[in-house]
């Protein structure tokens, strides 16, 4: 009887050695897949991880199914004993050997092309920007007081923090709206670090109880979770800014960053001696930066924070900073809210001025008059001056380039534009209004499937996506005309939370391009405002006539004209008060239009037009066109009509006109056997690129 086998040799016998090999490879060529690729797609980075602990995991069941079982042409089968009569014989077994040989070979040679795919490539690419070495993210700060309503004093110390910091040159500090993604201590500094391209972080927390508080604040080297520098403060509220001036010039000096004297005269301002006035201040700051992440929220959030404004200025009559933010807010009121009449503009106009009659050289104020000036006149070069007066205390602001590159697609510099956004991003890596933004513009540029991508992008990275989704939904619409998208995203929505509130113009236009009147006519009978900013939030109109045309469409004649009488003699008096506002004139003609008025309907469209040439503003320029041709329609001038429509196909003005628009909207309906119309319909998708 010959002897049994040694154990290594029955290792051998069962493959066990090769498998472990095979495992090994494959396992390794798995894990640099997901390292690689799942960041591509915004997978949390606890996926990767979660490959990379499967792969472990498995090695060892790996090697116990390789002992117990054997493949065999009938099968996987139990593997039996050496001198068992049931074993396969040496030949079955060298067979299996030399195809999990072919197997060893085949994942190597993978790997190593994988390798030196990667090494050309390393030499074709220019070097990667290493993060600047005086570069800083300021994380959420930990609530830790009882009452965690008091949340909004925590974030709006981090912001105080960021903003004094952000006025260093010499720093590189990431915007609010990035690290507000994260944990107030998340558990791989490196990883946040790499994302939001710096080289420490500042983490901290408050507990603020009465009239007094407690902060901890740490600066760390997140390469090796080293402390570069750390301090407690118990001080009372009256001394706060103490505590935010000592944070900045202790993080300035731990990063060897250089203060100019004026420099250390900002971050070491007192921006007011009233205590309440602060708090009201940062109140209102959490209403604010609600809108300015989410501007379609502007009409239900922002006028809570113009209150709190008004009352932290009623407290400190000479508090700056709160004068800066009541400009912006209102500004926002005009142009998102929408309340587009002089008061607002006149409100917003004292505001800053009294902001900078205070303080002559104050960022936040020139930074908001450049708001005045863009949104209340489009009068580029004077907001473009405030910019840049703003940058010479607010260095290095994501604000004011995002701001920049809205101004450059207003006058149709459309890769002035992007690059504009490009830059931004350098500033605030995360924020979601980057990507929302680059949306936007690649929807007007009819590049549909980056618009896409992009608004699924801006979802990702939002802490609220509605917006987002609905907008993501809209450009469906225009590149595919389907509805679906846009439907989910309204549904998905919380009944009780502020986007749902925000959305109902949005759910009109899906109600209306899906033909049902009846819940379109629904959906702006039951609106408590008078007044809606269409879907893309540039031209006003009042909910009375989205009623109107939904009443018309549905058949109920009397109820439309009704409406249209309304409308018509509130607009004569619109109009006289502000002449200039081509949204007014275009709902006076509408309103002339439902009514029979032929030549007056034509006549006010032709006015708004000129009140808004695409020279004047090649974003929304070309929505007032589609509008326009719109009343024209509705007014019988169908030549008229399609002359504007060919006009928009010819150029950017993919948000408002797309071929699957032209063929999904009703108002098209009386234009659709013109073999010019039809031609438009037909016309490839991507025509005008910009």
């Amino acid at each position: 009887m010959s002897e049994r086998p040694s154990f290594f040799a029955e290792l051998k016998r069962r493959h066990v050695y090769r498998v472990a090999v095979a495992y090994a490879v494959a396992g390794w060529l798995l894990i640099q897949f997901a390292t690689q690729v799942f960041p591509v797609f915004s997978l949390p980075n606890w996926t990767a991880e979660l490959v990379v602990l499967l792969v472990v995991i498995g090695f060892p069941v790996a090697l116990i199914l390789a002992w117990a079982y054997e493949v065999t042409p009938e099968g996987i089968r139990r593997t039996e004993p050496v001198h068992s009569p049931d074993a396969r014989p040496e030949e079955h077994t060298q067979h299996v050997g030399r195809k999990l040989n072919w197997l060893i070979v085949t994942v190597l040679g993978i790997i190593v092309a994988v390798l030196l795919a990667d090494r050309f490539a390393q030499r074709k690419a220019p070097p990667a920007a290493a993060a600047p070495g005086k570069s800083v993210a300021v994380l959420p700060f930990e609530n830790l007081s009882e009452d965690k309503a008091n949340g909004y004093f925590a974030t709006g110390m981090q912001d105080e923090i960021l903003t004094r910091l952000a006025g260093i040159r010499d720093l590189k500090v990431i915007s609010r709206t990035s690290t507000q993604q994260y944990a107030s201590h998340p558990p791989n500094l490196k990883v946040v670090a790499a994302e939001l391209g710096v080289t420490a972080v500042l983490e901290g927390s408050v507990q603020k109880a009465g009239e007094s508080a407690h902060i901890n604040v740490q600066l760390i080297d997140p390469q090796n979770d080293s402390h570069l520098w750390a301090e407690s403060y118990d001080r009372e509220l009256k001394d706060i800014f103490g505590v935010e001036r000592d944070i900045a010039q202790k993080v300035a000096e731990a990063l060897k960053a250089q203060l100019m004297p004026e420099e250390a005269a900002r971050v070491a301002s007192v921006p007011t001696q009233n205590t309440e006035a602060y708090d009201l201040y940062l109140r209102a700051l959490a209403f604010s930066n609600r809108a300015n992440d989410q501007y379609g929220l502007t009409p239900v959030v922002m006028p809570q924070a113009i209150d709190l404004l008004q009352q932290a200025l009623a407290k400190d009559p000479k508090f700056a900073l709160a004068a800066a933010l009541l400009c912006r807010a209102q500004m926002y009121m005009f142009f998102f809210g929408p309340d587009r009449t002089d008061a607002r503009l006149a409100a917003a106009k004292a505001a800053a001025e009294q902001a900078l009659a205070l303080q002559p050289e104050l960022g936040e104020a020139h930074f908001a008059l450049a708001f005045y000036w863009y949104w209340g006149f489009r009068d580029y070069p004077q907001a473009r001056q405030e910019l840049d007066l703003a940058r010479k205390t607010i260095a290095n602001s994501f604000d004011v380039e995002s701001i920049s590159a809205a101004i450059s697609r207003r006058q149709g510099h459309w890769e002035e534009a992007l690059d504009g956004l490009h830059r931004s991003a350098v500033l605030d890596p995360r924020n979601a209004s980057i990507p929302f933004e680059f949306g936007q513009t690649y929807a007007q540029l009819r590049r549909y499937a980056e618009a896409d991508q992009a608004y699924g992008h801006a979802a990702e990275l939002s802490t609220d996506p509605a917006l987002a989704l609905l907008r993501r939904g809209e450009n469906a619409i225009g590149w595919k005309g389907d509805p679906g998208p846009l439907r989910t995203a309204l549904a998905g929505l919380d009944r009780g939370g502020d986007a749902f509130a925000a959305s109902r113009p949005i759910a009109y236009e899906l109600a209306w391009l899906s033909r049902d009147f009846a819940a379109a006519a629904k959906i702006a009978g039951e609106s408590r405002v008078e007044t809606w900013a269409n879907a893309r939030g540039n031209l006003v109109f009042p909910v009375a006539l989205r009623e109107a045309w939904a009443c018309k469409a549905a058949g109920d004649e009397a109820k439309a004209k009704s409406l249209y009488a309304e409308i018509h003699q509130k607009y004569l008096r619109a109009v006289q008060e502000r002449p200039g506002d081509w949204d007014r004139h275009l709902a006076l003609g509408f309103s002339a239009a439902g009514l029979g008025m032929k030549e007056e309907a034509l006549a006010e469209g032709q006015r708004a037009l000129e009140l808004l040439p695409l020279s004047r503003d090649a974003f929304a320029g070309p929505e007032l066109m589609a509008f326009v041709a719109d009343l024209d329609v509705r007014a019988g001038d169908h030549d008229r009509a399609i002359a504007l429509l060919q006009e928009l196909m010819g150029i950017p003005a993919g948000i408002p006109v797309s071929p699957a628009l032209l063929k999904l909207d009703p108002v098209w309906d009386s234009l659709r056997d013109d073999p010019r119309f039809q031609k438009l319909v037909n016309t490839p998708v991507g025509g005008a690129d910009g």
